[in-house]
């Protein structure tokens, strides 16, 4: 399998997971389609008004202030409600990093993003 075909198989697989959920904690999928021009397939995703983490991370890096830590443990309740929600039908993440967590405009809300190498697991043991 080469890595054209790879990427088309990451992308599928991320239709199929975002389409199957619904959760306020997992970035919202809208619809997918192919652009016969570009031949590509493009995936219409909740907008994320507020960036991702690492966005909001960087901004107070540069101002030398630290995230309040009631937001900061905001965020972490939101991520691990999200990965509730994965595990609970056996999905594994698998590229969980600042930039594929992403957040409304006034902050109050974290959202797991970018499935794209995501796993189905068909028993509870996962080799990856």
């Amino acid at each position: 399998m080469d890595l054209f075909d790879l990427e088309q198989e990451n992308a599928l697989n991320e239709v199929r997971i975002l389409a199957s959920i619904s959760d306020p904690h997992i970035i919202g999928y809208k619809e997918t389609f192919y652009d016969d021009e570009e031949k590509c397939l493009c995936i219409v995703m909740e907008y994320a008004d507020g960036g991702d983490l690492l966005k909001k991370i960087q901004k107070y890096k540069r101002l030398g202030e630290y995230l309040p830590e009631p937001l900061i443990w905001k965020y972490f309740t939101h991520m691990l409600k999200g990965l509730q929600t994965l595990h609970k039908m056996n999905i594994l993440h698998r590229d969980i990093k600042c930039a594929n967590i992403f957040l409304n405009a006034n902050g109050e809300l974290a959202q797991l993003g970018d499935l794209n190498v995501s796993k189905v697991l068909k028993t509870h043991l996962a080799r990856t």
